[in-house]
């Protein structure tokens, strides 16, 4: 067990790199997750965010033990889980559950909805006896929304709401204290999202779930996020308290990405203007010197491609950012390119 004041789960420099075949090259990796660190207080929201291709999942798996980390540290409840045992590794697991983007490739086809939920307890043998298999798998149907009687349909026969809301029942079969959503809400319809971000919301209340929730869509992590990581080509680019990040940022990055968000009340906005970023995202098999987003950044100079900026606490209130040349504080997220 944690400590009260310690972190539910804390990491720190983690790398994870995957090799690719020799070439004329010499030996070659991609630089998939680099020297990343964040905190996730227990009973929070800490939401994940970044462009396709930042390390987000990568990251994520690295957690739960899918991807092996190259290097750095990850404490769950004070317990290290880089080159941890087998032993560890299971129990931990069984603490740290995944809603996968697509549930109907996370869930067997010829697994029926109630075996599916229940496969978690063939494992862990001391979760739930198996005479209450039956009665557990109906409560847990029930409260994420579905009809208990369904248990023996398979995926095939769920719309793409239903089969979430099956993947989120099946996550929390173990009891799990962490529940990491990787992009859980990126592929249903807008009115479908809201019910599951609704239904998540209100199951954190209930089991005392921690999330750790990974998207690419800001006004969805602004909604449900107490925390935020923004990440880009697998390095962490800045921390912080989600109304810190989402109303002040500190990187150049963040203040991009916020400004593609669509305004609520465009007549109310007048004077925010959207940021273009130039050039392709960097490929993680080389990327650039220095700070990584430099290639595509309008305050970069010549110190960015010398040095990677650390993550640093730039203002005084925790909020941090890797950034030669940060915000200044009050500029908010509508700031404009430096032509």
């Amino acid at each position: 067990m944690s400590e009260p004041d310690l972190p539910l789960l804390s990491v720190r420099n983690l790398r994870t790199e995957f090799p690719l075949a020799r070439g004329l090259g010499g030996r070659r990796v991609v630089k998939a997750v680099s020297d990343v660190s964040f905190d996730l207080r227990a009973g929070t929201t800490l939401g994940l965010v970044g462009e396709s291709g930042s390390g987000k999942s990568t990251l994520a798996r690295s957690i739960v033990g899918l991807d092996r980390p190259t290097a750095g540290s990850i404490l769950f409840e004070g317990v290290e889980l880089v080159g941890a045992s087998a032993t560890t590794r299971r129990r931990a697991g069984r603490d740290m559950q995944v809603v996968f983007q697509d549930p109907m490739a996370s869930l067997n086809p010829r697994l029926t909805v109630g075996d599916a939920i229940a496969e978690g307890w063939r494992i862990h043998r001391d979760v739930a006896p198996r005479s209450e298999w039956k009665s557990r798998v109906a409560e847990l149907l029930e409260r994420v929304g579905l009809n208990p009687d369904h248990a023996g349909r398979y995926p095939h026969q769920f719309s793409g709401g239903q089969r979430q809301r099956i993947g989120i029942a099946r996550a929390l079969a173990l009891r799990p204290k962490l529940l990491i959503c990787d992009e859980a809400v990126s592929a249903l319809d807008v009115s479908v999202r809201s019910q599951i971000l609704n239904l998540l919301e209100d199951l954190q209340d209930e089991f005392s779930l921690t999330y750790l929730f990974i998207a690419h869509d800001l006004s969805v992590v602004r909604h449900v996020s107490d925390d935020v990581v923004v990440m880009y080509l697998g390095s962490a680019m800045e921390v912080g308290r989600g109304g810190d990040v989402f109303g002040d940022p500190v990187h150049p990055y963040t203040v991009a990405l916020l400004s593609a968000i669509p305004p609520v009340r465009p007549w109310r906005e007048t004077g925010r203007e959207r940021i273009i970023l130039t050039g392709d995202l960097p490929s993680p098999v080389s990327p650039p010197s220095g700070c990584p987003f430099r290639t595509r950044c309008w305050k970069a100079q010549e110190v960015c491609a010398e040095v990677k900026p650390p993550l640093v606490d730039h203002r005084g209130d925790g909020h941090l950012g890797a950034c030669h040349f940060p915000e200044p504080a009050g500029s908010g997220p509508s700031v404009a390119p430096v032509p």
